[in-house]
């Protein structure tokens, strides 16, 4: 048995450094408002499925599902963490829907968190090194921003690419990021000021990187017999799609492109069942300025090689072509870790309902993406408003 499931409420709290709260706290703060948004009865919520990478490293905490649930007095029910290194948040959500869709339950919690800026940069930088595989990856001392500044490297070889237009991605992200009550780091930026940040790990610098981030995100899934007109405006799951790409560098035929992504895009279109043409509106993995680029070519939304300019041209900019990241993305709202791929959705429901701080006009269609480690893990769902 299938059938129709939808967003009915959803919670976050700010990204950011949150001193005073522990990950425990941040995901009951989501999980309390995404619940109070739906209008259903705790009772009726038949699983949980809690999105998180390093907390057991970070904050020395684990079975966070158990624990939240437990707070939350929500019933004796299956609560699962989810770990995909920064793709966490999105696979939970996949279980989730993967379970009411089956007739599993009739509603499904999600939750994603993340705590870190508590931790030093080495101890930080440790943990999400265990998205790596260790035994090949791991012994050459390379870390994510290697990793995509290599892939920057290529694609400039490849495509021309200017530093200008990778500047393009981070001033739009940024100023996006103002627009956003919840984002971490939202700033106006002249290219001066991002070509003069620090270098990072070249050709990287410190704005093409996404900050370390706490936060929880929630939502709550429902079955189309459980939507009613008296809660929150629902908003209809038409796809979610998740593939695993290469675990090692070396497996990678293609540093310019994962393949995680060019498959999970290709499936979810055709559960879906409409065009690229269709998506009005994208949320993507910019955990780096370059993967903004590679993401939105990998999901076949923008022409190959064509990423940069876009951007350049102000064609994925709110008002544009294509509004990539309006809000903020990681490289202005925040990157805690686990709690990414949720707060996108999170982000989603609002511009579909047409409630966004930074709206894009007339929103039917949009599409969420999430990747995981160097490209080994990834979703991709495809949304749509109530009356598309």
């Amino acid at each position: 048995m299938t059938r129709g499931v939808n967003v009915i409420g959803i919670g976050s709290t700010r990204f950011g450094p949150q001193p005073n709260k522990g990950i425990v706290q941040l995901a009951i703060e989501a999980a309390e408002a995404a619940i109070r948004e739906s209008g259903i009865e705790r009772e009726r919520i038949g699983a949980l499925y809690f999105g998180n990478f390093i907390s057991g490293p970070l904050t020395g905490q684990e079975v966070l599902a158990g624990i939240v649930a437990d707070n939350l007095g929500l019933p004796n029910i299956p609560c699962t963490k989810v770990e995909g290194a920064c793709a966490s948040g999105g696979i939970a959500f996949r279980h989730a829907r993967l379970a009411v869709e089956s007739g599993q339950c009739d509603a499904a919690l999600v939750v994603g968190a993340e705590k870190m800026t508590q931790a030093p940069s080495a101890m930080i930088t440790a943990a999400l090194n265990c998205a790596m595989d260790n035994r090949s990856d791991g012994v050459s001392g390379l870390t994510f921003p290697g990793f995509f500044g290599m892939a920057w490297r290529l694609y400039e070889q490849r495509y021309t690419l200017t530093r200008a237009q990778v500047s393009a991605v981070v001033r739009k992200n940024k100023a996006n990021g103002l627009l956003n009550p919840i984002a971490q780091m939202g700033r106006a930026l002249s290219d001066e000021d991002i070509e003069q940040s620090p270098f990072i790990c070249d050709p990287m610098r410190l704005f093409d990187c996404c900050p370390t981030s706490d936060g929880a995100a929630a939502l709550v899934l429902a079955a189309d017999e459980l939507v009613t007109t008296g809660g929150a405006v629902p908003v209809r799951i038409l796809a979610s799609a998740q593939t695993r790409g290469a675990a090692r560098i070396a497996g990678h035929a293609d540093l310019c492109s994962f393949d995680a992504t060019v498959s999970a895009a290709n499936r979810a279109f055709k559960e879906a069942k409409i065009d690229r043409s269709h998506i009005n509106i994208v949320e993507l993995h910019d955990c780096f300025s370059i993967a903004e680029i590679l993401d939105s070519e990998d999901l076949g939304l923008i022409p190959r090689g064509q990423g940069a300019q876009w951007a350049k041209e102000g064609r994925t900019a709110v008002g544009g072509e294509l509004p990539i990241n309006p809000s903020g993305g990681l490289l202005a709202k925040g990157h805690p870790v686990g709690a990414t791929g949720v707060g996108q959705i999170y982000e989603m429901v609002l511009q579909l309902r047409g409630d966004h701080s930074n709206q894009v006009k007339g929103a039917a269609f949009g599409l969420t993406h999430n990747l995981g480690g160097t490209g080994v893990a990834c979703t991709v769902n495809i949304f749509g408003r109530h009356d598309a």
